[in-house]
């Protein structure tokens, strides 16, 4: 049977990996390529705030080829579908059908990215949809997986938060109000090792920021008490 060519979109984090995984592992589907937006003013991947550099070196580690959609600061809803199906449009010239996500639960997510790939010819594919979170990181943890939270909300977390290597003991000690796979924008994380890598990525750990942003109206779940801004901090990690 021949295999359909896919594209992943890269995050970077826990999920990410995991659905990749098992898509290596499945002979219905090629990945040939990981597609990560970013933002150009920081040089960072969107959401994650993590350095392109070792965001570059995750993907050579894996060993599939990698490309950015660049965003700027703060895009639009029309400059993001405008970068997307320009992407969209190259990778189906190239012969690419599949499109592959690590969205866990967030149904209108998927519905969304359904539907705007199908206006391409595109099907989605959710490997991960509908596990249950915990099962999910602890099976990511013992297949041998390391990954690091990279960014948290300040609704749910302090700043000691970002910065901690996930392990079985930060399952079981999470708020009874955060999913453990922060499926909710509870936190972001860096998948530096794992047996999708051909050797784990050097790092160290650097600046703890925090930032606010403006409550984008969609999920009242992620954002803080106050109606109009939302705060995440950071943890700036150093490439070796």
């Amino acid at each position: 049977m021949k295999k359909q060519k896919t594209y992943f979109n890269w995050s970077s984090g826990k999920d990410s990996a995991l659905s990749l995984y098992y898509l290596l592992q499945n002979d219905q589907f090629s990945v040939e390529e990981l597609i990560t937006t970013v933002n150009t003013h920081y040089n960072r991947v969107s959401m994650h705030g993590l350095r392109n550099e070792l965001l570059i070196a995750q993907t050579h580690a894996i060993g599939i080829s990698a490309s950015f959609i660049e965003l700027p600061e703060m895009p639009d809803m029309e400059t993001y579908e405008q970068k997307m199906n320009a992407t969209v449009s190259r990778l189906k010239q190239e012969g690419f059908t599949h499109s592959a996500f690590g969205d866990i639960f967030l149904e209108d997510l998927r519905q969304y990215r359904e539907t705007k790939l199908a206006k391409q010819g595109f099907k989605a594919v959710f490997p991960i949809w509908k596990r249950d979170t915990k099962e999910l990181l602890n099976e990511f943890l013992d297949l041998g997986f390391k990954t690091i939270i990279v960014c948290a909300n300040s609704k749910h977390f302090d700043s000691d938060f970002v910065g901690t290597v996930i392990d079985k003991n930060f399952i079981n000690n999470l708020p009874d109000d955060v999913d453990p796979c922060g499926e909710n924008g509870e936190f972001h994380t860096f998948c530096f090792d794992g047996p999708i890598f051909k050797k784990p990525i050097d790092f160290s750990i650097g600046e703890k920021i925090y930032r606010e942003y403006k409550n984008p109206n969609t999920d009242n779940s992620v954002c803080n008490n106050d109606k109009h801004q939302y705060g995440v901090w950071y943890c700036d990690l150093i490439p070796k």
